[in-house]
């Protein structure tokens, strides 16, 4: 089979050639990276990468093909696909399809041949850069047609997906074994493992719209609001931060992953703003400030909170006392927010672990901890929950 040359470039005028994979045509994106020897599928159908073009360093890629249990949402999200050298056989017996078949299926415009390991090193020193990628006719186009394409697509500073990658409909996940309350998931991009995870914990999960009106929220009064990882920019979110405010306003306890995290922030009065080169990986170190004990954490954002570290404050929007919970390891950037006059906490990193590290796991027990103890009318410290599943049961589910 003939192959058909690609070409992907960068806003400051790099150009990477290479061969076209997967659909055709030209895609426009932010340049970022995924570190993960595994888990390609589970990346792709994250839809905390919608608007992204996603660089694979680890140089095979689609040697496992694809299956119908892996996949977190109902379709490819990333913006684009940069890869090194596509598998030509699957072989694992899930499989059942090709890796190129599901991005055609989903029109997602990708190259291979590239040195990826350069390329990332040329956006993790340059910071995060828009780019495209232009294969078929497009890539025909003029150098100068393909970099000023690049150079004038909207940035993600401003940018709102919610709206993109949301549910249109409420659905329900039941809880599995004894049920702790109802839970809304405010759907921002959620995760399917994010969902299953907390309905083992025991709850009846509502998965709601990005839109929902604080109206249909107090009609499904749910015992506890949970705001899901996503892509965009969190100061384009007003409406979903109005939402929480008027819900940790009752007293209903709130634990968000992610973008939640940073929604979390804005809901106390923080500002926030884009990182240079943001966190991306399964590999990101951070420090739990109440254990003291470090997680190797997966990520993927472009923005963060803007909160002190090391000290206790005032809640600027005046939801009493709040301190940073956690913290990168690597260039101190908030991962993590805890309240401590109101039930409500989050973190910066995606502890459902798909793809990545089963550290932060813990986290859905104690967000049920303190559902369950809120319930009993026991206020609960989020920071001194204790996990209600044994050690070993959550070692096993790692493995």
């Amino acid at each position: 089979m003939t192959r058909e040359r690609a070409v992907l470039v960068l806003e400051d005028g790099t150009r990477y050639d290479g061969w076209a994979y997967g659909a055709r045509g030209r895609t426009l994106g932010e340049v970022v990276f995924a570190t993960g020897m595994t888990g390609y599928q589970e990346t792709l159908t994250d839809p905390s990468y919608a608007g992204q073009i996603v660089v694979q360093t680890a140089p095979h890629i689609g040697n496992t093909g694809v299956n119908d249990e892996d996949p977190e949402s109902r379709r490819i999200w990333v913006a684009g696909y940069v890869v090194r050298d596509p598998s030509r056989v699957v072989s694992n017996h899930r499989a059942n399809a090709t890796l190129d078949d599901h991005l055609v299926r989903d029109g997602i415009v990708g190259i291979s041949g590239i040195d990826t390991r350069a390329l990332t090193r040329r956006i993790r020193d340059a910071g995060a850069m828009k780019g495209g990628v232009f294969s078929g006719a497009d890539a025909a186009l003029s150098a100068a047609e393909q970099e000023q394409l690049v150079r004038d697509q909207a940035g993600m500073a401003g940018a709102s997906f919610s709206s993109i990658v949301s549910t249109p409909e409420t659905y329900v996940v039941p809880a599995v074994g004894e049920q702790i309350g109802r839970l809304a998931v405010l759907d921002l991009g959620v995760k399917a493992s994010t969902t299953r995870y907390l309905a083992e914990r025991g709850f009846e999960v509502h998965v709601v719209p990005q839109d929902i009106t604080p109206e249909a929220l107090q009609e499904l009064d749910p015992d506890a609001l949970f705001y899901s990882n996503g892509p965009g920019d969190p100061a384009a979110s007003d409406a979903q931060v109005s939402l929480l405010q008027d819900s940790l306003k009752t007293g209903r306890p709130f634990f968000g992953i992610c973008f939640g995290n940073q929604l979390l922030g804005r809901a106390l009065g923080f500002g926030t703003y884009k990182l240079p080169f943001g966190h991306r990986g399964i590999n990101q170190p951070v420090l739990d400030t109440a254990t003291g004990k470090v997680e190797i954490t997966s990520q993927n954002h472009g923005f963060a909170v803007d909160a002190p570290l090391g000290e206790v404050v005032e809640s600027p929007a005046g939801f009493g006392r709040v301190e940073v919970s956690h913290y990168s390891l690597n260039d101190q950037v908030v991962e993590g927010l805890r309240a401590l006059d109101v039930p409500a906490f989050s973190v910066q990193y995606h502890p459902e672990a798909a793809a990545g590290p089963h550290d932060s796991m813990y986290l859905f027990d104690r967000f049920a901890d303190l559902v369950r103890e809120r319930r009993a009318g026991e206020p609960l410290d989020p920071a001194t929950a204790t996990a209600t599943t044994p050690a070993a049961d959550i070692t096993k589910e790692a493995n």
